[in-house]
């Protein structure tokens, strides 16, 4: 007998309704995101959900890591193309080692190169104009992060919170749920600029922490295919990137991408997707996040719940 997806789907669409009804009482957070999209694909996932959350407020885009300048032009191209192109876009700190290949450089190289900010400066600037209002949303290697703390420490501080996707605490990278888990591993964005992540973890600001351990969740085909054949303009943008992305030379990936960085957005938009552990963790110099006793300095999700996280991520990024 055929299996009709219309009940389910009309379900969780109602429940996304009553939840932007809720939300559109309530002011919407305010967040700065560090990213480095145009790399792996989870970043733009994590934007895409982003734009479709009445919730957030997003204050400005700061790219992070490698050629911050095409990352600045794809950003453009994305948020015109979606109609949000009133978002500020900052460009970061460049950096010439990034081992990753830039692999939605087409689509980025029909952007327009924004007028430049430079992504420290927006950040401090914005934090001191709104003090203890706004998050800071991490998705990359922290070196503006790092830029920040060491030109102005107490500016920083006035950050109501740093949310991450970082570091790998109990356990690292798998390929699949089915087989056992790695040894915590040295996480890219955290090994990517150790000296960044150590002045985050010794900041005082309010971290929560999304590693390896939560973060591993995948965008299987039934999700992927209802995604990216729906055929609006933020789903047309994930198409296009999506295949770019599997059209580059990766051997380590599959069609399959892991959705690290949504999860944090997860996290603001519910923070029951991804229960938090207070937990003191230390970046030693190697980048292994290290958990030890003391005094907690992170909250860490250990564990996501990813039925929540999907009836979270689907209506919202299925809504035209």
């Amino acid at each position: 007998m055929a299996y009709s997806l219309a009940r389910p789907v009309r379900g969780l669409l109602t429940a996304f309704a009553l939840s932007c009804a809720v939300a559109a009482h309530a002011a919407p957070q305010k967040v700065i995101v560090d990213m480095d999209i145009g790399d792996d694909i989870d970043d733009a996932f994590a934007l895409g959900l982003l734009l479709q959350s009445p919730e957030i407020e997003i204050v400005g885009i700061t790219t992070a890591w490698g050629d911050t300048a095409l990352r600045a032009q794809l950003l453009e191209r994305m948020l015109r193309e979606t109609g949000h192109s009133q978002i500020p876009i900052a460009q970061g700190l460049v950096t010439k080692d990034n081992p990753q290949p830039f692999t939605q450089a087409r689509y980025a190289q029909r952007g327009k190169l924004p007028a430049r900010i430079e992504a420290v400066n927006f950040m401090l600037e914005q934090v001191k104009r709104q003090p203890g209002q706004i998050t800071l949303l991490a998705l990359g290697p922290l070196t503006n992060v790092g830029a920040a703390i060491q030109r102005d420490a107490a500016a920083f501080r006035q950050f109501k919170q740093v949310v991450m996707m970082g570091g790998s605490v109990r356990s690292g990278y798998r390929k699949s749920q089915y087989v056992p888990a790695r040894p915590a591993d040295k996480e890219y964005n955290i090994v990517s600029d150790i000296a960044s992540a150590q002045k985050l973890f010794t900041s005082s600001v309010p971290i929560v922490m999304m590693p390896t351990d939560s973060t591993q969740i995948r965008l299987d085909e039934v999700e992927r295919n209802a995604l990216l054949g729906h055929g609006s303009q933020v789903t047309d943008a994930l198409a296009l990137l999506y295949h770019q992305w599997i059209n580059a030379y990766q051997p380590w990936s599959s069609n399959m991408p892991s959705l690290f960085d949504v999860v944090p957005v997860t996290w603001l938009l519910d923070p029951a997707v991804c229960p938090a552990t207070p937990l003191r963790i230390v970046v030693d110099n190697e980048g292994y996040t290290r958990e030890q006793p003391g005094k907690p300095n992170a909250q860490v999700c250990l564990v996501s719940d990813q039925k929540r996280f999907f009836e979270l991520v689907m209506p919202r990024l299925l809504k035209d």
